[in-house]
């Protein structure tokens, strides 16, 4: 049988992957910049129009707003993190879902465990268990 399984990757800090990184997050904040322009324009043409109510149109962009102002918080605290953290320090990039076989027998507190895979300037360089 199989399953779903969260793997966490992780990045070893170095100066190639602290340029990379700084350059993904700084642009990822500039599209959500975009977004939320594109959002406010959306919403004035839709409230000149007047076929919804302003109230509902003003809650539905506000809180499509504030998602993408949320993320960018998260990309801003990344930013600071890459200035603070030492090189060779391991920082959380992402998760991802794998497919796990599991088979009659397995220990069940392993599979549950997950996997981390440790990424170092684009090469996977470990994969840990829990």
């Amino acid at each position: 049988m199989e399953i779903i399984q969260k793997v966490v990757i992780k990045q070893v800090l170095t100066e190639k992957s602290k340029e990379w990184l700084l350059r993904k997050y700084s642009t990822k904040i500039e599209q959500l910049e975009k977004e939320c322009a594109q959002l406010q324009f959306e919403q004035k043409k839709i409230e000149k129009e007047k076929k919804f109510s302003p109230s509902q149109v003003r809650s539905y962009f506000e809180k499509e707003i504030d998602k993408r102002k949320e993320k960018m918080k998260q990309y801003e605290f990344q930013l600071r993190q890459l200035d603070v953290l030492p090189l060779g320090s391991e920082i959380k990039e992402q998760e991802l879902e794998a497919v796990v076989t599991v088979e009659i027998g397995d220990r069940w507190d392993e599979v549950a465990k997950g996997k981390t895979i440790v990424v170092k300037d684009g090469i996977i360089i470990d994969i840990r268990e829990g």
